[in-house]
């Protein structure tokens, strides 16, 4: 918890006073909370992260649950607006999430699996039972409710998905004119 921790406060400006880190702080501390394994003590450290999130989070309007499953170097950039992610959401390593972002279901079961180094733009919606693959790009005032696959920039809404990466499909188109 302590390196994921010393992580978060260097992405997020060095500053115990950056919302995105107060708010991945009580994040990671109801993490740890929930998984102790003597009941009482669990009882205990959940009921202070219930007055953290109560207090925090209310204020912070960021909101992750403890049973959500992020991968390392998670980045809330511009954390002025809200961000809300579903308990069942699974997101990878490396990525990014803008102000004003939901991350949940779509009025059924399941919430997204979001692969790694993934960007995801201000004002945008990840719903559903759905797939985002490695390296997408989602870009602002998008609602994505279909799967997406790698190396994809989408936008829109409803989503348009764009098979690749401009950058990406330059150096694929070039290193096929080489060969």
């Amino acid at each position: 918890m302590f390196e994921n921790l010393r992580g978060d406060y260097r992405r997020h400006g060095r500053s115990l006073t950056e919302t995105a880190f107060i708010s991945l702080a009580v994040y990671r501390y109801g993490r740890w909370a929930i998984g102790i394994h003597n009941p009482a003590l669990r009882w205990i450290a959940t009921k202070f992260y219930g007055l953290q999130k109560f207090l925090i989070l209310n204020v912070t309007k960021v909101w992750i649950p403890p049973q959500v499953t992020i991968g390392k170097d998670f980045h809330i950039i511009h954390a002025e607006g809200s961000l809300s992610i579903h308990p069942e959401a699974v997101i990878g390593d490396r990525c990014g999430v803008m102000h004003n972002v939901t991350i949940g279901t779509n009025m059924g079961p399941g919430a997204p699996v979001i692969g790694d180094d993934v960007f995801i733009g201000v004002n945008s919606t990840v719903l559903g039972r759905i797939k985002i693959g490695d390296r997408v790009r989602i870009g602002a005032n998008t609602a994505v409710t279909t799967n997406v696959p790698s190396d994809s920039i989408v936008f829109g809404s409803p989503a348009k998905i764009y098979p690749s990466l401009p950058i990406f499909a330059a150096k694929k188109k070039k290193a096929a004119g080489d060969g």
